[in-house]
């Protein structure tokens, strides 16, 4: 009790005095200033800045005119789990036998219209296994939808809803014309909180090996991206879609990744037309460069990538690419990693033909290629054992019926330290061939004129180069 009148205003303690002596003589009286501002009376800023303004009104006019054509999906996912608890499964297990049973799984995303008649692009993973679909729009009208077709390998997937009439549709930008600092917007459902305005920048383009999806070339963001806004639209300050928000980097904030919209449209096209996507193929095993590699075959920069091997009766092979090529450039735009070679490739029309610029022993050529429909099957290399030869740059060989094989790699070598593996087959040796010990036997004399040995070697299903400081 006495607590309770502690916590009071501070007359309280003189609650037994003012009974003795009759009250206070005064009444104590408080007035709260209004906050709230009078029509004749001046804001506290007066005049905000003109550029200010001219923003918070384009912010306004790209919600109000997108927020209507952005959907909030829910997927209803049924999987099968057991009945009896892993914890007392292992103390029980032999007595009793579980029983799997079915337990449902719902998932948050968004995505938004792009034609009159329902089509409405989305993330792969939003609908993946979904065996029930609700799509609600804006004015708050939930519609069943159907998975038109998906694409893993880009996390692009086209749903389909039956509207009675027309629908508010989206319209498409250019995503190769944006520029890092641009305004970018997004809209979408984080956490389940419908239409949902975030704003930042463009903060980069071309992201590659981001790890998240097969093919990649995200644009990266700092506007807000949170769970549920998967399949949402990212846009610029005319309203226009650029991008389909897809992830964040959940260890960072302000890093959320968008699919560039002119891949998303390429991939959302074919999946309407025919439910599949078909990629186009080279044929070539590639690898990227790191600086010894540039070094080695005369660049003065890290860029390109690496032939390893072209397989037989491929595009590559009647355009007359070559093992130890570096690809520089393909349709006319440069090439600096494998990542965006393989889009680049996968990205080009069937049946055309394509510029392709290769270094070729410190020359530049320009080849023609014609892309066909990838191929995904491959031949494994059959291989058998045979002599062994004298170690080299930390490297022991042994001589097998299909080449030269690496048996073991001394630790804190120069082969070591260069992610040379016991298992890799040697193919070349300073673009010599080499299929026998005598042929190693050579190369390394021819070595000893070389500051470095630059060894192609085939490891699985992959070739790649590996440039040895000589150190005999």
């Amino acid at each position: 009790m006495f607590k309770f009148l502690f916590r009071l205003s501070g007359c309280a303690l003189l609650v037994l005095p003012w009974l003795l002596l009759g009250g206070c003589n005064e009444r104590q009286e408080t007035r709260l200033t209004s906050s709230v501002r009078q029509e004749e009376s001046p804001p506290p800023v007066e005049a905000p800045a003109p550029e200010l303004l001219l923003s918070q009104r384009a912010f306004i006019e790209v919600s109000e005119k997108v927020t209507p054509l952005v959907v909030n999906i829910r997927a209803e996912r049924v999987r099968m789990v057991d009945r009896i608890s892993p914890l007392f499964e292992g103390f029980f297990g032999e007595f009793f036998h579980s029983s799997p049973t079915e337990q449902r799984e719902r998932s948050l995303g968004s995505g938004f219209i792009l034609s009159e008649d329902g089509y409405i692009l989305t993330n792969e993973h939003v609908v993946s296994g979904a065996e029930q679909i609700k799509v609600r729009l804006t004015d708050q009208r939930v519609f069943p939808g159907k998975v038109v077709g998906v694409d893993p390998k880009t996390d692009v997937a086209v749903i389909k809803i039956d509207a009675a009439g027309p629908l508010p549709v989206a319209v498409l930008g250019d995503s190769d014309r944006l520029k890092v600092g641009q305004w970018a917007l997004a809209i979408g459902n984080p956490f389940g909180l419908d239409s949902t305005l975030t704003v930042g920048v463009i903060s980069a383009t071309g992201r590659t090996d981001v790890g998240i999806e097969d093919y990649e070339n995200f644009i990266q963001t700092d506007a807000s991206i949170n769970p549920g806004n998967s399949g949402g639209p990212l846009l610029n300050i005319y309203g226009e879609v650029v991008g389909v928000n897809t992830a964040i980097v959940a260890s960072g904030q302000g890093i959320g990744f968008a699919i560039p919209i002119n891949l998303a449209r390429l991939i959302a096209d074919q999946l309407i037309s025919s439910g599949q996507v078909t990629r186009g193929w080279l044929g070539v095993r590639i690898q990227p460069l790191d600086a010894a590699l540039a070094e080695s075959f005369g660049m003065d920069r890290v860029t390109g990538a690496l032939v390893t091997r072209v397989l037989p009766e491929t595009p590559a092979e009647r355009a007359g690419i070559r093992r130890g090529d570096v690809l520089l450039s393909f349709d006319g735009k440069p090439v600096r990693t494998v990542k965006e070679l393989q889009l680049l490739v996968a990205s080009s029309p069937l049946g055309q033909s394509v510029p392709v610029e290769v270094l070729r022993e410190a020359t530049r050529l320009t080849l023609e290629v014609v892309i066909v429909a990838r191929d995904e099957t491959a031949q494994p290399v059959k291989r058998t054992q045979a002599e062994e030869l004298a170690p080299w740059l930390g490297m022991s060989f042994e001589e097998t019926g299909g080449g030269v094989r690496v048996t073991e790699v001394e630790p804190g070598s120069v082969a070591s330290n260069a992610g040379i593996q016991d298992g890799d087959l040697v193919l070349a040796i300073n673009r010599h061939a080499v299929k026998t010990l005598a042929d190693v036997r050579a190369a390394r004399q021819r070595a000893r004129v070389k500051e470095s040995a630059l060894l192609l070697l085939q490891r699985g299903d992959t070739n790649l180069f590996v440039a040895l400081p000589f150190e005999e």
